[in-house]
């Protein structure tokens, strides 16, 4: 690609934000002392996803005084996820980038991310932390955990500490796209579409203003719907676990029975018949919890509901 054409290129910049009016001026003003280092002109897509305070007055504001910035305010909050797909959507760039509004992903990272894809080498130019100071102890060691057991149970590889900040070429952004699921994880999906990635590390960064709406509950339930989406492992061990019970449960009826041929004692044999049916009945909950999982995935894909219903853009 000639300067020519890298100089005339368009960077769309996807921004998912929710109640998060005390950054988003903070994160266009470092922006745009970024802009003037890129080959490329930038195309806010900022994606409100309902928010509850100033946050869709601010983008107004901005649209107003950039016609660059454009923005898409959902009827409701339908989640970080619906608001990715919105945004890569709406985005018409011959590169695309998704970075989180907090500035906890680093902007002056963006030229050399942006040089990774239009020099031809890569697809995609992602971001991983290095490390996780600033953040508790047992957060940073669950997301370790499900980084690690994620990478046993599923086919797709997902890098530890990757953020979803990266910078992608159109023809990965329209693979991406092509995935119609209502149930999407967008950190597996950016790897299941396969395509030349490069990650560059960062130090851990804490957030320039407000407050994050990711609680550890919510990001439990990240963790979980990434594991149904892109792992079939856990009902593998319900039936391994289904197996075992059945196996253990004819041991034990056959010691039952043959104890009770020998001694004729079987009131004392009360506290294993308890145990055996407590455990097996633990088994059948823990199962039908698993498999619950999965039906209800099924279920919410089949309804074929809109991933986001759009109330005003610009």
């Amino acid at each position: 690609m000639d300067t020519q054409t890298q100089e005339m290129s368009i960077l769309s910049l996807v921004v998912p934000v929710h109640n998060e009016e005390d950054t988003i001026n903070i994160f266009y003003q470092e922006l745009q002392k970024i802009s003037p280092q890129l080959p490329a002109t930038i195309h806010y897509h900022f994606i409100d996803d309902g928010s509850t305070d100033n946050t869709l007055a601010i983008l107004r504001k901005l649209a107003a005084k950039d016609a660059n910035v454009h923005y898409i305010s959902f009827s409701r909050n339908f989640g970080k996820e619906a608001g990715l797909y919105a945004g890569l959507k709406q985005a018409d760039g011959d590169f695309v980038a998704v970075m989180d509004v907090d500035l906890q992903d680093p902007p002056e990272l963006l030229p050399e991310m942006l040089a990774g894809v239009q020099n031809g080498d890569y697809d995609a130019v992602g971001t991983r932390r290095s490390n996780r100071d600033g953040e508790s102890k047992i957060r940073s060691w669950f997301s370790e955990q499900f980084y690690k057991w994620m990478n046993k149970i599923s086919q797709t590889h997902l890098v530890d500490g990757a953020r979803d900040y990266r910078v992608m070429t159109r023809q990965m952004v329209d693979a991406i796209l092509a995935l119609p699921e209502n149930q999407r994880f967008s950190k597996g999906i950016f790897t299941w579409v396969g395509f030349r990635t490069k990650y560059i590390p960062f130090e851990n960064r804490e957030r320039v203003a407000g407050n994050t709406s990711w609680s550890f509950w919510s990001l439990t339930k990240y963790a979980i719907e990434g594991i149904v989406s892109f792992s079939t492992v856990p009902l593998t061990v319900v039936t391994v676990l289904g197996f075992l019970s059945f196996i253990v449960s004819i041991i034990s009826a056959i010691f039952i029975v043959i104890r009770a041929l020998i001694s004729n004692t079987s009131v004392a044999g009360w506290p294993s018949m308890v145990t055996i049916i407590l455990f097996i009945g633990g088994i059948q909950l823990l199962s039908l919890g698993v498999i619950g999982r999965y039906i209800a995935a099924i279920f919410l894909e089949t309804k074929k509901r809109p991933i986001y219903i759009s109330r005003e853009e610009k």
